[in-house]
């Protein structure tokens, strides 16, 4: 009799197990079995020689034609952070709007009265594709992150926005690669235009999330441009070091003083590094002086290339 019962407390408990596995399947927005296998591949900036083969007419072509919209997601919690950027790198992008998920009388703001990140994330994507105008390049950003627009520029410069490029550090999760939000996202206009597109399809891309499968927006931005086929991709140099960070400066010095004493600067971080993150706002304060500000008298960089901010700008 007892092995009996064990037997069928087994079978029960079985079957429960089963059970909550097919509902939590059934709330999934992710199947993978529909979903193309898919590697990421690697986006390099072009190099010096690459670019020395161009025109210089042409240089100044792709130089007169690139902008970059930077779409910075903020929340009023978070004022101080949102200050700093304001103060700060967003000076450099050809256009900055600030969605917000309610309204601050201290700092102007796009307000979408939304507070679910990713049905906010949505929002201010579609938004900023409406109000586009001739802008095909998206960069898009938490308060806490640094960008160096420049460097962004360069590395996206011979690349054509009516493909699908969706840009940033990649970081894989189970089957699924994603970029990573901390690191910022960038997404060319073709890879943004089939991402509102996807928007209005419930099916694969659903606006609420199920309360027992729910996933971190950047994350189900990648779901939903995966059904477009547009896949995840990594931002390099022309040495194959990553451009985006996830972590701050100090962060990534401290541990290559560690794994790397003998060559601490090569072994932290590409000289061309486009973003890093977990910023606090004074040292968004003191990298803004040290990538703008600080010259070395008599020392010059002969680049093919001056990228500079937009007009009528509060830039340094």
């Amino acid at each position: 009799m007892s092995e009996r019962g064990s037997f069928m407390k087994g079978m029960i408990l079985g079957g429960v197990f089963c059970l909550v596995l097919s509902l939590l399947g059934s709330f999934s927005p992710i199947t993978e079995s529909k979903m193309e296998d898919h590697h990421h591949h690697h986006v390099k900036a072009a190099s010096k020689d690459e670019l020395q083969q161009l025109s210089e007419s042409r240089l100044q072509e792709l130089n007169d034609q690139l902008q970059i919209s930077c779409v910075i997601m903020v929340q009023p919690k978070n004022l101080v952070y949102w200050a700093a950027a304001l103060d700060t790198w967003t000076k450099h992008c050809d256009k900055a709007e600030f969605y917000t998920s309610e309204s601050s009388k201290a700092l102007e703001a796009i307000d979408l009265n939304e507070k679910d990140d990713w049905v906010r994330l949505r929002k201010a994507l579609k938004h900023a594709y409406e109000n586009a105008g001739d802008i095909r390049w998206f960069f898009v950003a938490q308060p806490s992150t640094f960008a160096i627009i420049e460097n962004l520029k360069y590395l996206v410069l011979t690349k054509n926005p009516e493909q699908p490029f969706y840009l940033g550090k990649t970081v894989k999760s189970g089957e699924l690669e994603y970029v990573e939000f901390n690191g910022g996202i960038v997404l060319s206009y073709e890879a943004l235009k089939r991402l509102v597109n996807v928007f209005q399809d419930e099916n694969k891309c659903p606006e609420r999330q199920s309360a027992l499968w729910k996933l971190s927006e950047d994350k189900q931005l990648a779901v939903c441009l995966k059904f477009t086929g547009v896949f995840a991709e990594n931002g390099e140099d022309v040495h194959g070091k990553g451009l985006f960070n996830s972590r701050s400066v100090d962060s990534l010095i401290s541990e290559s003083m560690d794994q790397n004493p003998n060559n601490v600067v090569k072994g932290c971080c590409s000289d061309m590094a486009v973003t890093f993150s977990s910023m606090s706002p004074n040292q968004m304060q003191v990298m803004m002086f040290g990538v703008y500000r600080l010259r070395p008298y008599g020392h010059d960089f002969h680049d093919i290339l001056t990228f500079y901010p937009p007009k009528g700008s509060d830039n340094d």
